[in-house]
């Protein structure tokens, strides 16, 4: 992947997100089909987490994730490159008395090697494709299998080369939209709170196979294949019969060729020295080497 300078591209990055954040959760928190997303991610993983689980995760926001995590019991170090994703989420802990459980770290996911909390970690986890906003996705997944404890697991969310509901905006003459994702291998921009920087799309392939090595794949599903992405405001609550049959339906259907690799996906994997019906949860598995 190319397209701008890596550390020049995550300094844009940075610098959108730290002027999002004091606006994120009051955009985002009341939306329907962004707590669809969220309530999907966190119920696979919830099968597969062991009680007292140590959780690594990256481009952490403000924590919302992290906190869901942490009342449940488990122990989170939320990492992101945002300075003001990191303060709202420090805030959010100390609001919620939740220091003994929520960690946090200002650290680049493409820098891992730097981190002072080295875990090891039970699970690796980034929600909301915050991985697409690096050109350099094959060093944040290299990092992965230091950081990780035996049978630890992997939950990525990320952005492939095709969505389904973004294509059909060709029908409404947006075809600089539609089609985006399909010259992208030098990244697209994307526009964040008056600040432009490069966003890039990977398929399951090339993560599998900078994985492979170490890691095998247990389950990949589509996310917001059949229901809209979260960035056509307001649908399910315009529309909210054709919103839950749409959900029925993706739910139905969400881990079936061809939904799965249509809309946000999401990656699971889990160490490969775990008994073998580990295999029937979703996570990917990570290969000891003697």
């Amino acid at each position: 992947m190319t397209g701008t300078t890596s550390p020049i591209n995550e300094q844009f990055a940075e610098a959108a997100f730290s002027n999002q954040s004091v606006v994120f959760d009051e955009l985002y928190s009341g939306d329907t089909i962004i707590a669809y997303k969220r309530k999907r991610v966190r119920d696979h993983i919830l099968q597969y987490l062991k009680p007292g689980s140590n959780i690594l995760e990256l481009n952490s926001g403000t924590g919302e994730d992290a906190l869901f995590f942490a009342q449940k019991g488990f122990k989170v170090h939320a990492t992101d490159i945002s300075k003001g994703m990191q303060q709202q989420l420090r805030e959010k802990v100390v609001k919620y008395d939740m220091q003994h459980a929520v960690s946090n770290e200002l650290c680049s996911y493409t820098q891992l090697e730097q981190l002072n909390n080295k875990g090891p970690y039970d699970l690796i986890f980034s929600n909301f494709a915050g991985l697409n906003c690096t050109g350099e996705l094959d060093k944040v997944l290299n990092s992965f299998a230091g950081l990780l404890n035996p049978g630890g697991t992997v939950t990525l969310v990320v952005l492939p080369k095709f969505c389904l509901w973004e294509t059909l905006l060709v029908f409404k003459g947006k075809f600089k939209t539609a089609f985006r994702r399909f010259f992208s291998s030098n990244g697209r921009k994307a526009h964040v709170e008056g600040v432009y920087f490069d966003c890039f799309y990977y398929n399951p392939s090339y993560i599998k196979k900078r994985l492979k090595s170490d890691f095998k794949v247990l389950d990949v599903e589509g996310l917001c294949t059949i229901v809209p992405p979260s960035y056509i405001e307001g649908f399910a609550e315009k529309h909210p019969r054709a919103y839950k049959t749409l959900a029925r339906w993706e739910n139905r259907l969400k881990a079936t060729w061809p939904f799965k690799y249509v809309g946000r996906l999401l990656y699971y994997f889990a160490e490969e020295n775990v008994i073998e019906n580990v295999m029937l949860s979703f996570g990917i598995q990570r290969t000891v080497k003697g």
